[in-house]
């Protein structure tokens, strides 16, 4: 089990600890299901509350309960390891809703207002990018680092619509060909370098130091221009031309490592805290019986 920092989540539940797995193949956590409702209930036997929660999920037919995973997790009686029933991010925001309980109200409340929020940025995208803005200012980054970050997601999509004219279907082929790029000129794929890092759901740009956010934007942007100019077609030409992309990134950190004396690649990140258990979930996940 790892240590979780989702704050976005964890805050909410009033410092009360939910135990949590990372899985580093799918990028998300997998939090115990009985430790939330031990959180939003009163209930003095929370397994209990799960259990017949759970049948009713059942005969509702609702797909909540073809989600849970079952994951061994330390007890916090014992210090054993049993299976638990888990759910990802996405499986336990669904949980929060059906759980008829007044301590639920508080996530139902918030629920509510993220939705609202994204609807009214569907009406008005100015609302949206000034989010993103505040959000980076709150964080400490300057006017400038801002300003070339908006437009390095500018030119990704720019990148991604010559993807999609070139034949790439959906984000897991985008995903694909963008780790042949970071491959490429950094040896490493976009969730090894999170890992170099100690990062895990947070953007890995937002992580990078300047040299490796220049040398990232080289690489995706030698990408689209030799895409543009070779019009390969599907994933599989299309991940030739993210290496080439990639290796004009790589020639230019070669050339700045040599007359640097070191590398550009930094472990460093921009996290005011830590992942303390560096363990991840890669196998042993299983369906609930």
């Amino acid at each position: 089990m790892e240590n979780n920092k989702l704050d976005t989540i964890s805050n909410l539940f009033e410092g009360k600890e939910i135990r949590s797995i990372w899985d580093s193949d799918k990028g998300d956590y997998y939090f115990s299901v009985v430790d939330v409702i031990s959180a939003l209930t009163d209930s003095k036997i929370p397994k209990r509350y799960w259990s017949d929660l759970k049948r009713k999920l059942i005969e509702e037919g609702s797909q909540l309960y073809e989600n849970i995973v079952q994951l061994k997790m330390t007890s916090k009686k014992d210090g054993k390891n049993y299976l638990t029933d888990t759910l990802d991010t996405k499986g336990i925001l669904r949980l929060i809703e059906s759980v008829p309980s007044s301590k639920a109200e508080p996530f139902k409340l918030w629920l509510a207002q993220m939705g609202s929020d994204r609807i009214d940025e569907i009406f008005d995208p100015e609302i949206a990018i000034n989010r993103a803005i505040n959000y980076y200012r709150n964080r400490g980054y300057s006017d400038k680092w801002i300003e070339r970050r908006l437009k390095g997601i500018l030119d990704r999509n720019k990148l991604t619509d010559i993807w999609k004219e070139n034949g790439i279907k959906g984000n897991l082929e985008y995903a694909i060909l963008t780790n042949e790029i970071y491959k490429s000129w950094s040896g490493m794929k976009a969730n090894e370098y999170k890992e170099y890092k100690n990062i895990r759901k947070e953007s890995l740009r937002d992580n990078m130091t300047d040299m490796e956010i220049a040398l990232t934007d080289l690489g995706e942007i030698a990408t689209r221009e030799l895409a543009k100019e070779h019009r390969p077609y599907g994933l599989e030409e299309n991940k030739k031309v993210a290496k080439m992309g990639g290796h004009a990134a790589k020639v230019a950190r070669e050339d700045i490592e040599k007359n640097l004396g070191k590398t550009v690649i930094s472990n460093k990140n921009s996290l005011n805290y830590k992942y303390i258990n560096q363990k991840q979930l890669s196998k042993g996940k299983n369906k609930k019986n």
